[in-house]
């Protein structure tokens, strides 16, 4: 059979047709759980019985006439970082926190009829862009289990791309879901920002109320129709904003890859891309120009370049990943600042400022992140979606010491920072723009190349059928090598 590669919606049409049953769907993604996933360590907590009974209540409805979603008796797994009801929830840190509560996000999916039978493995407290922890031990990609997944959402895109689930949810503050899609070659769509509830995500502290900025949950899949279904049904107001609140998304722009208004920006000397990954994506817009599509490689939003964005989003991002750090922690963060020189821009230094900023120093910062939203909202009048990097790297070899840091990426024979991963995936960070990644094929060596497909805030529906389009003209990636 095929079922690991039709993805979501063409399996929930299966199951609907009684064509197989959702007992047997389950079945199979178990079977390819268990032979497969030891040597890449995805699928990390399994409830295989309770998603059996769940399955076969499933088969049960439909026999009585009950339809009870979009995903009626579709098996899926979550990101480990999201609560539900009697699971283990540790974010790789937590080893004895078993949830209470059911987060939103994954109840909406339950309440379309999906079976949840396990959770994908996240780097500690979803803090790196890799996938390892104390707990559950490091994941590796399907393409080459000697380099990373990504992360955090990395076990969520392992998980996919090995053909053990059809449909994931992960989450995205700093690349999470966009990064370990393009290293794994499958699809990932950061929502506008608000669209998808984060309650119940771990970070922040289980039971936490308050929305973090910039952080969003989001679909993963085989493709964007189905990152479109996952949408449809995730997007919502949160309880208490219900009772007034409507959420109409816009349609998309346009109903033909021709008629967007596509602009390029394909590398930058603020963080200089891999060849291979430059010269996919000059390929990909010579592709549209044969398809008849304007794409145009010199349009920017006014005044914003790749620095100056970057530097507003880091310092905006800092100051939320620091909330709930351990006491001593922070002070030896204030300690830092105090004795670092003012012009120094190390990473650890730049980290600190963010976490130990004032409260009016972030308001500055949220104000030139208003400036930046102002910029693009001109900028997309005039274009529909811009393409750029996800990531200005390939997948690269486990690094797990020093920490983040004092890490290097080596990128065209020269040494980045390791954190400067960030630095294209913060383009729709601060500013709350949809973004989506799509799979355009695959290195000489095998692995997988991705484009970051950026759009309108609260016009997710632009960005996705953009995505739909194009990858109707790209050939389908094959399925990753069986892991050794």
């Amino acid at each position: 059979m095929d079922l690991h590669r039709i993805g979501a919606r063409a399996l929930a049409r299966r199951i609907k047709q009684k064509a197989i049953t959702a007992e047997a769907a389950l079945e199979y993604f178990i079977d390819r759980v268990e032979r497969l996933d030891g040597p890449l360590n995805a699928v990390v907590v399994r409830r295989f019985d309770q998603a059996r009974e769940r399955a076969r209540e499933a088969d049960r409805a439909l026999a009585r006439g009950e339809d009870w979603g979009a995903l009626h008796g579709v098996p899926m797994t979550i990101k480990e970082t999201y609560e539900i009801a009697g699971w283990p929830t540790t974010a790789g840190v937590l080893r004895d926190h078993v949830s209470e509560h059911t987060s939103r996000a994954v109840q909406r999916l339950l309440d379309a009829g999906a079976v949840v039978f396990g959770k994908t493995n996240v780097p500690a407290m979803a803090g790196d862009l890799q996938s390892y922890n104390d707990i559950y031990g490091t994941t590796h990609n399907p393409w080459n289990t000697a380099l990373t997944p990504g992360g955090s959402s990395g076990g969520a895109a392992a998980a996919l791309a090995a053909g053990f689930t059809p449909l994931e949810l992960g989450s995205d503050i700093g690349g999470s879901i966009r990064t370990p899609s393009a290293f794994c070659g499958v699809c990932g769509l950061k929502p506008s920002f608000g669209l998808i509830s984060t309650r119940g995500h771990v970070p922040g502290p289980p039971g936490a109320l308050a929305r973090r900025d910039i952080s969003v949950a989001g679909p993963m899949a085989l493709n964007p129709g189905d990152l479109s279904l996952a949408l449809d049904l995730l997007a919502a107001p949160d309880d208490e904003e219900a009772p007034g609140w409507r959420l109409t998304l816009p349609a998309p722009r346009h109903q033909a890859l021709k008629d967007f208004r596509v602009a390029a920006w394909l590398d930058d000397p603020r963080c200089p891309v891999d060849d291979a990954i430059r010269e996919a994506l000059e390929g990909l817009t010579g592709e549209l120009a044969g398809q008849g599509v304007h794409v145009d490689h010199e349009a920017r939003p006014d005044g914003l370049t790749l620095e100056s964005a970057y530097d507003v989003y880091y310092q905006l991002l800092a100051g939320t990943m620091g909330v709930g750090l351990p006491d001593d922690l922070y002070q030896q963060l204030q300690q830092d600042v105090a004795e670092a020189a003012p012009d120094d821009t190390d990473y650890r230094v730049r980290f600190a400022r963010g976490v130990t900023q004032s409260h009016t120093d972030w308001l500055h910062a949220d104000e030139q992140r208003q400036g930046q939203r102002a910029a693009w909202h001109r900028f997309f009048q005039d274009v529909d979606v811009l393409l750029c990097p996800v990531v200005q790297t390939l997948p690269f070899p486990h690094q797990q010491k020093p920490g983040p840091g004092g890490r290097v990426l080596r990128v065209n024979g020269r040494d980045q920072p390791y954190l400067d991963i960030m630095v294209w995936v913060g383009l729709a960070g601060a500013v709350y723009l949809p973004a989506v990644t799509l799979p355009i094929g695959l290195t000489r060596d095998g692995l997988p190349l991705a484009v970051q497909i950026i759009g309108p805030y609260l016009e997710d529906r632009t960005v996705l059928a953009f995505a739909e389009h194009l990858s109707e003209v790209l050939a389908p990636l094959p399925p990753s090598p069986p892991a050794q």
